[in-house]
């Protein structure tokens, strides 16, 4: 949840190939604190059966670009019952100001994907 001086994030991923949510993802989350700065690696976890990442880590203060990764390669194997993936992983980056909310839906298809802000 976000205050006045943090930032806060959440996402899912849609496999739009089969227009069901993408379970089992594994997502990490990183955060700088200006456009030079170094990231730091804030952890991570894994899309719910709904495709959901209800428990990343929360935003330091002062965070103002975040990046998401996300592995796609096993999820996207399995699907796909072969080995290998045109896209093996997918990072966004994106800026933040505090006290705002940011949502960030992953659209994923063998292929290709698409990312928004959401609500």
């Amino acid at each position: 949840m976000s205050t006045d001086t943090t930032a806060s994030v959440s996402t899912h991923i849609l496999d739009t190939s089969i227009g069901r949510p993408a379970a089992g993802v594994a997502v990490r989350l990183a955060a700088r604190d200006g456009r030079e700065a170094q990231w730091t690696s804030l952890g991570g976890s894994a899309t719910d059966p709904d495709g959901r990442c209800k428990d990343l880590p929360a935003l330091p203060e002062g965070t103002t670009h975040v990046r998401l990764d996300f592995e796609v390669e096993p999820y996207l194997e399995l699907k796909q019952q072969q080995a290998g993936a045109f896209f093996p992983e997918v990072a966004i980056t994106f800026a933040v100001v505090p006290g705002e909310h940011y949502h960030v839906p992953l659209l994923l298809n063998p292929f290709g994907y698409s990312v928004y802000r959401g609500s």
